[in-house]
């Protein structure tokens, strides 16, 4: 549904966007992540047709951005930055005067707002003029707008910034049900958690380039992440950290229970396990504390930076 290849745009001399390819199934959410200024939103604007790319490629829903540009628009729902909402308008006339743009019936129209609005807790606000809205409430409506004409592929830019956790949920909620519909969606935030509960896929942008993609779990094998694992005992450590101190890394300590890391858990905690048994410790649990993507997330930026390290612009 989202298919790029060594996707390109230079303005003059600078180079914003630098051979980017990605590719994104029905059904399938991408997070990009990167800092202020890495090229996700210029390669956002090649991806609706609103920036022609300077080399390289680019489908949507299997239309090509530069030659089927306006198949391209009736496919893709997009949430931007700036959301161009237009204030002096009541909020139902504002998205039936889109409707109208997207050749919606009016019966249709009416009825996708309506239905939309609720979905978004927005119905009780629905007659009031779009300039009368908080700046969360023009984020969802903005969202509302460009889900109206059912689109198979949304592109969210930054989708929860300034809404409330009860709105943010919403939102995370709508996400999660339109995929169960095979609606594909790429999604630019700086918000990692959001990211690692909604995402299939990570890639992460950086001067441009994509420094790394892929599943949290291919990016933390990626970049050697090892397994940490949580071990509890009945009663006090008494030693055990001594004990197995040869097998593991231990990480942390705390009353009754300790933290260690191994490349290969499924190789080492059977192992591990048997000794602590002929010791006579008395094993409550042995539970796996997965890599944050936050700590995979600095991890690439900062071993990248070692590697490309920061040009003058």
């Amino acid at each position: 549904m989202i298919e790029t290849q060594d996707l390109t745009k230079e303005f003059d001399e600078f180079l914003a966007v630098d051979r980017v390819s990605i590719r994104v199934g029905a059904g399938e959410v991408l997070a990009v992540l990167g800092p202020n200024g890495a090229g996700k939103t210029t390669t956002v604007r090649m991806m609706t047709s609103i920036l022609v790319p300077t080399r390289g490629t680019a489908r949507i829903a299997g239309y090509d951005v530069v030659r089927d540009a306006a198949k391209v628009r009736a496919s893709v729902g997009v949430l931007t930055e700036q959301h161009g909402l237009y204030e002096r308008m009541k909020v139902l006339e504002y998205l039936d005067f889109f409707g109208e743009i997207y050749h919606l019936t009016k019966n249709v129209r009416q009825t996708r707002a309506r239905e939309l609005l609720e979905r978004f807790g927005l119905a009780e606000a629905m007659n009031r003029r779009v300039g009368d809205y908080s700046k969360g409430m023009k984020q969802k409506l903005a969202l509302v707008r460009a889900l109206l004409h059912h689109p198979p592929v949304l592109l969210l830019d930054e989708p929860t910034s300034a809404m409330d956790p009860q709105s943010a949920k919403q939102v995370r909620d709508a996400i999660i049900d339109l995929q169960k519909e095979e609606r594909t969606f790429l999604i630019t935030t700086h918000n990692l958690t959001e990211a690692q509960a909604l995402a299939n896929k990570i890639a992460i942008i950086r001067h441009g380039r994509i420094i790394a993609q892929g599943s949290l779990a291919e990016l933390g094998q990626q970049m050697g992440a090892q397994v940490r694992i949580e071990l509890r005992v009945n009663g006090a450590l008494n030693g055990v950290a001594k004990d197995i101190g040869d097998m593991v890394e231990i990480c942390d300590t705390g009353d009754g229970w300790l933290q260690y890391s191994t490349p290969d858990a499924s190789v080492t905690n059977p192992v591990l396990l048997r000794k602590l048994i002929g010791l006579g410790v008395e094993v409550v649990s042995l539970t796996p504390i997965t890599s944050t993507l936050e700590d995979i997330y600095l991890k690439i930026m900062e071993e990248d930076e070692v590697v490309h390290p920061m040009q003058s612009l």
